[in-house]
């Protein structure tokens, strides 16, 4: 048994991108051993981690191969498209997975985490059906009421997400899905009725292992084509709809938690619709968020501290505000093969600014190639400034 006062410890990420790089930095600042893994070489993690290794997480027995060959003390997944049953397997022996392979299961797919959330926990959520076919998506479109979104059961940043606003839009969106879905032989999609929301927030909740609760100040921010492209903290809410977020966040997170070698720990971004009656449950992830970047400049302990010390049980210290913050997305705008930057001296001229560069190899239409953050005297202030040094990075052949 791996004595858990003892440092360093071996982490094996399992996802690079520029969440996990974030994880790798704060790991390394207290001495950690970390291994990066990922599908494709190069990522941004790999570039700052101690070992990497490129295997296709989805591909089972390739996974369980490389987690033997690195032996790591714990398992962190920084993306939801992994075999998640192999966490299983390992957690059974003994290896730590953070936050439990029970939540990467759970939530990697919409159905499970919504009845967890709908039928377990009795948390108010979107009205919803699934189907199975185009003619069933039809059929639950038209009784949930135009309009609706449509999702596959298991997906990622928004891939074969839509809203369909008339049935003419069934047909495409099936198609749309059934492209975008994780796996090419699943065929299920769920349907959500639209929420009339007033503001979408995300909850960033600390659980430890001895059942210690922390929550960050709300995120508030802003998605296009299922991604997120601003966000700034605190949002503002009403004390006493900020308790039910709370309140709801706590509940599905401690579920999530249960794991098989007792209580998990970590940190988890749950988002809410904010809407006119109250608050709905929309969705969590068991990891940083990319909504919580803005914690890079919001607050003394950023999100991916937060995470790294409940995932090894080290003191969380109370968080202090930096005052209104935001960040803002640079994206690409068309496929570029080891791409470099233009305009990060203006991006950083205005004071309270700052960037990440995520350094990915390759860049393609709508990908988010690096974050612009700012402090401001208010939110609204903070958001011009951070889009305003967003605008200024250009990415070039």
């Amino acid at each position: 048994m791996v004595d858990p006062t003892v440092f360093p410890k071996r982490l094996m990420l399992l996802g690079s991108g520029e969440l996990g790089k974030e994880v790798v930095l704060a790991a390394q600042r207290l001495g950690q051993h970390v291994i990066a893994a990922d599908s494709y070489d190069g990522a941004p993690a790999m570039q700052v981690a101690d070992e990497r290794v490129v295997v296709s997480m989805l591909d089972a027995d390739a996974l369980r191969a490389a987690i033997v060959a690195a032996q790591p003390d714990v398992l962190i997944p920084e993306i939801e498209a992994i075999a998640t049953h192999v966490l299983a397997e390992f957690e059974a022996q003994g290896i730590r997975v953070s936050p439990t392979a029970r939540a990467a299961q759970i939530t990697m797919n919409r159905e499970l985490i919504r009845e967890l959330a709908a039928h377990e926990l009795g948390l108010r959520t979107a009205p919803y059906a699934y189907a199975t076919t185009a003619d069933a998506l039809r059929t639950a479109a038209d009784k949930l009421g135009y309009p609706c979104v449509v999702k596959p059961i298991m997906s990622s940043s928004g891939k074969g997400q839509s809203v369909l606003k008339s049935a003419a839009d069934v047909q495409p969106a099936w198609d749309y899905a059934m492209a975008g879905a994780r796996a090419k032989n699943q065929v299920r999609v769920i349907v959500e009725g639209f929420i009339a929301f007033d503001l979408e927030i995300t909850l960033l909740t600390v659980r430890t292992r001895d059942g210690q609760v922390r929550f960050c100040a709300p995120i508030g921010h802003r998605q296009e084509r299922g991604d997120y492209q601003e966000s700034w903290m605190p949002a503002a809410m009403a004390p006493d709809v900020l308790r039910t977020a709370q309140e709801m966040a706590d509940r599905v997170t401690a579920a999530l938690c249960r794991g098989e070698n007792g209580p998990g720990a970590g940190l988890f971004g749950v988002e809410f619709f904010l809407a006119a009656d109250g608050v709905v449950f929309s969705e969590v992830s068991p990891r940083p968020h990319d909504t919580g970047l803005v914690t890079l400049i919001g607050q003394s302990i950023s999100e991916f501290e937060l995470h790294l010390r409940a995932v090894l049980d080290l003191p969380i210290p109370e968080l202090r505000s930096y005052g209104p913050a935001a960040s803002a997305v640079i994206l690409a705008d068309r496929t570029v093969e080891s791409p470099r930057y233009t305009g990060l001296a203006a991006a950083l001229a205005e004071p309270g600014t700052d960037l990440r560069i995520f350094a990915k190899p390759r860049a393609h239409k709508h990908r988010r190639m690096g974050v612009a953050l700012a402090l401001a005297a208010t939110t609204d202030e903070a958001r011009a400034k951070a889009k305003r040094a967003a605008d200024c990075v250009r990415i070039v052949g």
